[in-house]
């Protein structure tokens, strides 16, 4: 799975983030300027670097993904407000088979510039909020972001069908290619009976010659 939210956007007080400029999910805020109100928008489609998901459905290593994204400088940094499409893949819980599914996400989440960051650090309280997201030399590394986003869109339970009727719990038969496929079973209170009859049957007659 992609680096977690929490893995690669915390950073510890006076340390600086080092960011790979090699990655596509990097975007250059420098055209706002610090201006609040100045607006910049940005299209692009990468592929993931790792896979994003679960064991069940995830959106795999080098898949594309699109991206819409807005950025806004506001007074504490910028604004990153966006949305990703892409197409996860999976297997089916019902009945095991491989699915695709499109997937959709929206974010929006604040990337603070450096000293309001150090400055929220400094006067920070117990019970007051720290910006998850930094600015590094007037970049913002997208990726936590897309994880976040990404991952709770994805189906809990995915199935390749509303009505996918699974598998045969006896013998493992899938039953959208067997709609007739039933199992036959002996009610109990036979069972009995039917052994009884197995046992005389298998019985030496009774000898019919006289004494």
């Amino acid at each position: 799975m992609m680096t977690t939210h929490d893995d690669h956007a915390t950073m510890t007080p006076g340390a600086m983030k080092r960011l790979d400029p090699r990655s596509p999910l990097l975007f250059d805020t420098k055209e706002l300027s610090r201006r609040p109100g100045a607006m910049l928008t940005v299209t692009r489609s990468v592929a993931v670097p790792e896979p994003v998901g679960t064991d069940v459905i995830a959106v795999p290593a080098n898949r594309s993904i699109d991206i819409e994204l807005r950025l806004e400088s506001v007074v504490e940094g910028v604004l990153a407000t966006g949305a990703v499409t892409t197409v996860a893949a999976g297997l089916c819980v019902r009945c095991l088979e491989p699915l695709t599914l499109p997937v959709t996400a929206t974010f929006q989440e604040l990337f603070v510039h450096p000293d309001k960051a150090a400055h929220h650090r400094e006067v920070a309280a117990d019970d007051t909020e720290i910006p998850d997201y930094e600015l590094v030399d007037d970049l913002i590394d997208l990726e936590p972001v897309l994880v976040d986003a990404l991952v709770p869109a994805l189906p809990f339970q995915p199935v390749c069908q509303a009505d996918c009727p699974g598998l045969c719990v006896e013998c493992g038969v899938p039953l959208a290619d067997n709609p007739g496929h039933i199992h036959e079973r002996l009610d109990p209170r036979w069972s009995a009976l039917a052994s009884l009859a197995g046992d005389r049957g298998s019985a030496d007659p009774p000898s019919t010659k006289g004494t």
